[in-house]
């Protein structure tokens, strides 16, 4: 009786008039795109530094290939503006992934009043994993898939001494949008862990569930892997092996939050 009281006390405590919401909400927007603008400065600034980086997966697979050490790598811009706009995209894709701990907290702000404690504290670790998953998933990119797909264009020219002469000439946009992408593809497809927990810790799937639709699952993984990544089949069957792996280890961490049966709690 007396948890029903306190939890009745939170409820009352958190009610607020309309205009109050959102007040708050504006000011949650506002410290979430002062965030943003500040990062896109700073990331504007370095994009050339940025750009760089990324061309490392590329380089290293250049060398790989053609077999060359001192590899003079080279991209085009077809335009006279495009490099221009290239680094205005890379600056924004920067400043949303660098401002995203700022973004998520401003979220976290504005709902935790909602929220009972218990509550609050059950949110906690999705809260801590979302980031942690998402950054493993860029480092995928970057550290394995990158370098493959990279490795395997590459592997079609013919820079040999005799016959026609046909080399890679990558534009500095296109690789750029190759990039962002396979991140953003990525980054989300890892949160799949998270999704389905937070389904499991609500009671709307179950493990069993999830064992019992794999094939269901099997198939939406590889729809939802040829609509988001670039029209080719190596980062398609990337993506798709890696979403069916964290379905794996989803069934196993909804297992750890899914409401227990009366009888086993007894």
């Amino acid at each position: 009786m007396a948890e029903i009281e306190d939890q009745t006390d939170e409820v009352e405590a958190s009610r607020a008039p309309l205009l109050s919401h959102l007040e708050e909400l504006r000011t949650r927007m506002i410290w979430s795109l002062a965030a943003i603008a500040v990062m896109f400065v700073v990331c504007f600034i370095y994009a050339e530094w940025i750009y760089n980086l990324l061309l490392v997966p590329f380089e290293e697979a250049a060398r790989t290939v053609r077999g060359e050490q001192d590899l003079n790598l080279q991209l085009i811009f077809t335009a006279p503006l495009e490099f221009f706009f290239v680094k205005l995209k890379l600056a924004l894709f920067g400043a949303i992934v660098l401002a995203f701990p700022v973004l998520a907290y401003q979220v976290w702000a504005f709902v935790r009043p909602g929220l009972y404690k218990n509550e609050r504290l059950a949110f906690a670790p999705f809260l801590i994993a979302a980031p942690v998953l998402f950054a493993a998933g860029l480092a995928f990119v970057y550290f394995v898939i990158l370098p493959f797909v990279m490795g395997f264009a590459l592997g079609q020219e013919q820079l040999g001494e005799e016959g026609p002469q046909i080399q890679l000439l990558t534009r500095v946009s296109e690789y750029l949008n190759l990039v962002t992408t396979l991140a953003l593809a990525f980054g989300i497809s890892f949160q799949l862990p998270v999704l389905l927990s937070l389904l499991g810790k609500a009671g709307i799937v179950t493990s069993l569930d999830l064992i019992k639709f794999w094939k269901f699952a099997l198939i939406g993984i590889a729809t939802f892997a040829a609509f988001v990544t670039p029209p080719d089949p190596i980062s398609q069957l990337f993506l798709g092996a890696a979403m069916f792996g964290l379905y794996g280890l989803s069934i196993l961490a909804v297992k750890l939050v899914e409401p227990k049966p009366e009888s086993e709690e007894a």
